[in-house]
């Protein structure tokens, strides 16, 4: 890696530099073999490794430039070049057996064969990578050394029933078929830190089974490869790398892609890392997962070289592609009974949670609950103004705070394992949970799933910190890999049991028809609240002489009914009573808190209190009974003789009187709204002349975004003194945008 220049000048010397190491082209090979590059379109050698002479007895001088036979023989060529051109991709007919003559003795060769990646770009001809190794095995693919085992070992692996017997006939079959030391299969977790999980050694090796591996053994690049090329032999770990010539292609002027080498010189990281362990020969074996690395069968030899048959490697590789597909099989039918279970639960929880009868919170809290669902140890729901518990789940008042915390999040789903460290706010409220999977449902819901910490023991080969070794020698500074690969125990806290994809899926698909659900409640309060607003509305005006009454009321923009209400009544000594009031919030809760207002308001005046007694004993009334709630008011008592008009308010605006001379806004009495802060008995006096009226209203009717109440006050003074009713008046003074209810009453002297 430092020899071709990778590192930036400066750059400090770290094994994290090998992440970055272009492996797919180091412009080496491993000297078992040799490696001829040619040109489809002539057949001509392009490049060779240097160690021809050594392995075909031909000089490296003549190889380059001339045909495939110069360096193999005619017959072996045509043989070669014949292959090729009967097959549509030589790589899955490997190997061909070829006779070649080296110094004159004929000597039996592996021809392994594969177009170079992204050669043929531009319009280029393909390059076709030759890879001859020396035959190595006393037989070629026979039913005995070959077939036979294999056969055998695939019918053990179909009678396993567990992913650890799938696990432990891999490892024990491929030590059998490529006779390596230890055979290990290398299982990764989310994060690529590897686990052993089986294990076949010869006997006086210490075992490795259950040890863990830092993720930086096995950088992303090398993953990738190992993608793409499922198997990899190293036969010497001490060997001398043989170099290609020249190390660019004379043509495309880039360096030969060997990510499909079976000779492939390896990172000198790696051959550190090997020999540290005492590795003499190596092999891997890739296990994919819908095309994703997810494991490696790792086979180790440490009584010299080690290299088996291509038929051996190949037959490895089988068991390998045979096992990925039986464990996906073994994965997919384990998932499948989850998913199916899973269905059942949330089908029973969405009936559920379309009973109107039926609170949400006790309906995903119920039998089947939450914790059917998704096994965790707490869980909890907080929507329409409720909170109900599962498991061991925090007290009502915190499950209210994490739920308000989590809709502050503006997320819709948080899935985490490690709480404390990736949202600490949250993991305040809840100190004793290390895993949380939450959803915050469109309409107001939040579902929390909790697990408490597992302090997890991960024993690693050797120390994982421990990858920043360099040693100074001279003026160089040399890589090494740690050196130490006994047990090394390290203690993990702060984290839960990791949420699986599956159970992810299904709380997400909860979230979906939770906000269906809650549409559907709402679009019922809607109903409800808008036919229980319309029941307290007077379906008529009171006659009085002399007077004339209009009223109008017209829900929010988006048609929510909401707290609005109005009222007139004549009283037991002929005086009209007239009242605007505004409940705070909508729906069904502020309709009902509304009747209930304007019923006690009717009998306390109907009884002979005062405006001011009346307005005094709903405050108390709403304090007592609606803690929580508030609401503005406006009473007017009308003398129908004279014209005289007192009135009172709560929190809300003053009415507008209109006279000869014009209209004015009456005085603002500054008392608050009913259930908020302490009330003086405050009264004012109004006149309202013959001709003029006596215009009551709520705040929807004057308030704007982009205006501030005293202009939207002048509007609404200036509309009423050209003698508006109230329709007329809600349509010329309303924001049209508004999504506040509008009330107008006007109450004009003939």
């Amino acid at each position: 890696m430092t020899e071709q220049g990778f590192l930036a000048p400066g750059e400090a010397v770290d094994l994290d530099n090998c992440a970055r190491e272009p492996i797919h082209i180091p412009g080496r090979i491993q000297p078992r073999g040799v490696l001829l590059a040619l040109r489809t379109d002539d057949g001509l050698v392009n490049q060779c490794t240097e160690n021809v002479a050594d392995v075909l007895g031909v000089d490296l001088g003549t190889v380059l430039g001339a045909p495939l036979a110069t360096a193999v023989g005619d017959e072996a060529a045509r043989t070669l070049l014949t292959h090729v051109a009967s097959v549509d991709d030589p790589r899955l007919r490997n190997p061909v057996e070829i006779d070649i003559a080296v110094h004159g003795s004929p000597r039996r060769f592996e021809a392994v064969l594969h177009h170079a990646p992204d050669s043929a770009l531009d319009g280029r001809p393909a390059v076709l990578v030759v890879e001859l190794e020396p035959f190595s095995g006393p037989t070629s693919l026979t039913y005995t050394s070959t077939f036979e085992p294999v056969r055998d070992a695939l019918t053990e692996l179909d009678r396993a029933s567990s992913l650890q017997q799938l696990y432990d006939v891999a490892v024990r079959r491929v030590r059998e078929l490529t006779g390596f030391d230890r055979v290990m299969l290398y299982r990764f977790d989310p994060d690529y830190n590897g686990e052993v999980v089986a294990e076949a050694r010869r006997d006086d090796l210490n075992p490795f089974l259950g040890l863990h591996y830092p993720a930086s053994d096995i950088p992303p690049q090398a993953r990738a490869l190992y993608e793409k090329n499922w198997i990899r032999l190293i036969a010497d770990v001490g060997y001398r790398p043989a170099d290609v010539v020249p190390t660019d292609d004379p043509v495309s002027g880039r360096p030969l892609d060997l990510t499909y080498g079976t000779l492939r010189s390896v990172s000198p990281i790696h051959v550190e890392y090997l020999q540290n362990m005492g590795v003499d020969a190596s092999m891997s074996i890739s296990l994919l997962r819908d095309g994703r690395l997810w494991g490696l069968i790792a086979c180790h030899h440490y009584s010299g070289p080690h290299a088996p048959s291509y038929a051996a490697r190949a037959a490895a590789e089988f068991l390998g592609s045979t096992l990925s597909a039986r464990l996906v099989t073994q994965a997919e039918d384990d998932r499948a009974s989850a998913a199916r279970r899973s269905a059942g639960v949330l089908a029973r929880l969405v009936a559920v949670t379309r009973d109107d009868d039926v609170p949400l919170t006790s309906a995903l809290t119920g039998d089947p609950g939450l914790l059917d669902l998704v096994d965790a140890d707490a869980a909890f729901v907080v929507a329409e103004g409720r909170v109900e518990r599962q498991g061991d789940a925090p007290e009502e008042e915190v499950c209210r705070r994490l739920a308000h915390a989590l809709a502050e999040l503006d997320v819709e789903v948080l899935v985490t394992d490690r709480l404390a460290r990736q949202e600490p706010e949250l993991a305040t409220l809840v100190p004793d949970a290390a895993g949380m999977l939450a959803l915050v449902v469109p309409g107001g819901a939040v579902a929390v799933w909790l697990r408490r910490e597992v302090v997890q023991s991960v024993d690693w080969g050797g120390d994982p910190r421990n990858k920043a070794i360099a040693r100074r020698e001279g003026d160089t500074v040399r890589l090494s890999p740690r050196k130490s690969f006994a047990r090394w125990r390290e203690i993990v806290r702060g984290t839960s049991e990791a949420w699986s994809d599956d159970e992810i899926d299904v709380a997400t698909s909860l979230r979906s028809y939770l906000g269906e659900g809650l549409l559907l409640r709402g679009r019922r309060d809607i109903r409800a609240a808008a036919t229980l607003q319309r029941s307290l509305l007077p379906t008529e005006l009171p006659t009085v002489e002399g007077w004339t009454i209009d009223a109008v009321y017209e829900p929010s923009g988006g048609g929510l009914a909401g707290g609005d209400w109005y009222d007139a009544l004549v009283l037991t000594d002929d005086r009209l009573a007239v009242v605007v009031g505004d409940v705070s919030g909508h729906g069904l809760s502020a309709a009902a808190t509304m009747g209930q207002l304007r019923n006690a308001l009717r009998a306390l005046l109907v009884t002979g209190s005062t405006a001011g007694q009346a307005v005094e004993q709903v405050d108390q009334l709403l304090r007592s009974t609606l803690p929580g709630q508030v609401a503005t008011l406006v009473v007017a008592v009308v003398d129908p003789e004279t014209g005289m008009v007192e009135y009172v308010t709560a929190g809300h605006p003053p009415p507008v009187v209109v006279g000869p001379d014009g209209a004015v806004v009456a005085e603002a009495l500054g008392t608050p709204p009913l259930g908020v802060g302490r009330r003086e008995a405050r009264t004012g006096t109004a006149q309202v002349a013959p001709g003029g009226s006596l215009v009551l209203f709520s705040d929807g009717l004057v308030e704007r975004r982009d205006e501030s109440i005293v202009d939207s006050l002048e509007r609404l003074r200036r509309a009423s003194e050209d003698g508006q009713g109230a329709a007329a008046l809600v349509r010329l003074v309303r924001d049209p945008d508004s999504d506040d209810d509008a009330t107008a009453v006007v109450v004009r002297r003939d």
